[in-house]
This record gives C-alpha cells, sequence and structure tokens, in this order.
C-alpha cells in the first residue's frame, strides 16, 4: 500500500512539474478537423490504393499490407534467437544459483571467489545493453550500418537481451532448490545439481517469457518501419505524410490483426508451458 501511495504522490508531483493541464488534450481549430476526419476512415478502411496515377503494375493495396506484416514478423524473428542466447548466457551468469555449489544448501556454504565479481559484471552489462531503447539503437546503428535490415535486427536484439537476461536470472534464482540439493545429497557434481534439478524448474516460465517478448518484438518492429525499414510502420507513416487516412487504417488493421494472432498463439504455448 504505502508503494502504491509513494507512486501515485510521485506522479502528481511529476504532473505538476510538467504543469500537465488536461484542457490541452482538446484539439484547437485545424486539430479538431484533422482528428475528425482521420477517426472517420477507422469504419471505412481503404480496401484499394488512394493514390491516382499508379504503375499498372502496383500490387494491390491489401497485398501490400499482408507482405508488410510478413516483413514485421521476419524482422522480429531474426532479432529474437540472438537475443534469446545472448540472455541466457548473461542471465546464468548474473543467476547467483549458477554459483552457488551445489553443497551450498541455498548460499550458506562456500562459494566461488569468481562468482560474485562475474555476477555483478553480467547484471552490469544486461542493464547496460536494456537502459538504451531499440529506437536509440536504431538511430546508432542507421548511422554506423545505414538503412540494412542487419541495423534493425541488431537494435532489435541488443535491448531484448539485457531485458531477458534480468528476468532469466531472476526465475533461475527463483526456481525452487529442493531437487538441487537432493541429487547433490546423491553426490552429483554441482554442474550436474543445477542442470538436472535448478534449470528445469525455471525453464517453462524462461520459455514463456521469451514468447512475451516476441510479441513486444512484433510491436518493435512495425515502430521501426518509421525509420525506413519495410515493415508495417514503413507504410503507415508513407500514408500518414500523404494524408491517406483509410490506408493508414488499413495498416493499422493489419498490425492489430497480427498481433492479436500472434498474442492467441504464444498464450496457448505459455499456458501448456506453465501448467
Amino acid at each position: 500500500m504505502l508503494v502504491l501511495l509513494l507512486l501515485a504522490t510521485a506522479g502528481v508531483w511529476a504532473a505538476w512539474t510538467l504543469r500537465l493541464d488536461p484542457a490541452d488534450l482538446w484539439p484547437g481549430g485545424g486539430g479538431w478537423r484533422l482528428t475528425v476526419e482521420f477517426f472517420s476512415h477507422a469504419w471505412r478502411p481503404a480496401l484499394t490504393h488512394q493514390a491516382e496515377g499508379l504503375p499498372t503494375d502496383t500490387p494491390p493495396l491489401l497485398w501490400l499490407a499482408a507482405r508488410a506484416a510478413v516483413k514485421t514478423v521476419v524482422y522480429a524473428a531474426a532479432a529474437m534467437p540472438a537475443s534469446i542466447l545472448l540472455g541466457l548466457l548473461l542471465g546464468f551468469g548474473a543467476s547467483s544459483a549458477w554459483w552457488t555449489t551445489a553443497r551450498d544448501r541455498g548460499g550458506r556454504g562456500p562459494r566461488s571467489l569468481l562468482g560474485p565479481v562475474i555476477s555483478a559484471a553480467c547484471r552490469l552489462v544486461a542493464s547496460l545493453l536494456r537502459s538504451v531503447h531499440e529506437l536509440l539503437w536504431a538511430v546508432l546503428l542507421l548511422a554506423a550500418l545505414g538503412l540494412t535490415p542487419l541495423a534493425a535486427v541488431v537494435a532489435l536484439s541488443v535491448p531484448y537481451a539485457g531485458t531477458l537476461a534480468k528476468v532469466f536470472a531472476e526465475m533461475i534464482d527463483e526456481a525452487p532448490r529442493d531437487a538441487a540439493g537432493a541429487l547433490a545429497e546423491a553426490g552429483a557434481s554441482p554442474v550436474q545439481a543445477f542442470l538436472a534439478g535448478q534449470l528445469p524448474g525455471a525453464m517453462p516460465d524462461m520459455m514463456a517469457y521469451a514468447l512475451y517478448r516476441f510479441e513486444c518484438a512484433l510491436r518493435s518492429a512495425a515502430v521501426l518501419g518509421f525509420f525506413g525499414f519495410p515493415t508495417l510502420g514503413y507504410h503507415i507513416a508513407a500514408s500518414f505524410e500523404n494524408l491517406y487516412y483509410g490506408e493508414v487504417w488499413t495498416y493499422l488493421y493489419m498490425l492489430l490483426l497480427l498481433v492479436l494472432v500472434v498474442d492467441w498463439w504464444s498464450g496457448a504455448v505459455r499456458r501448456r508451458l506453465v501448467s
């Protein structure tokens, strides 16, 4: 309760500091007209191109939207393996359970001298990776690598690896250690006790969280389209700049459909993993 009160107090103080005024949410003259025009197309999204004079070989609008959705999935899927692998490595290194010997019984016995140092270093690296948003990584990598698919994939992989590492380490540490202790008492080595007793208890939650991060990667990949990558965000930005609001809503609905389908699929998989 005290934490919620502190958060509420901080929110009120921040709003007062920023001089937030709810009246500013009400559009002005031209803004009100633009808002009405934009949202009026929500009920009648475009099914064909609104631009005139397009080349005859221009693909249909719905085909472009579907292809952009596939591209969005491809970028997100390409980023996840690297982020999961790096997240696992940093997560194992940051986990205190990884460095606890099998006979420590919860950390009360002797520990490796290098364990605390490596654990702290891995946590620091994970914090640095996730402290920079993927959009800032995209800006940096665009300047360094240009508008290439690799720049987008790395921009997604790096901060996601830091987030996965932090959560993976916490899940490993919070997993029950009874099985690992029993294996240690039976004569198993520390590595065997960890891999066969500690890790399996955390693995379902780790896999479920990785699927959730894939959902987040889809939305991030779509947003990277505003930088020029051929995802749904690219087409949304281009249509909005040309005032083709019907096309904007077509791409938005395609993004919504994509997120709902992936959310349904990953939710079903997560329920099977953690049940």
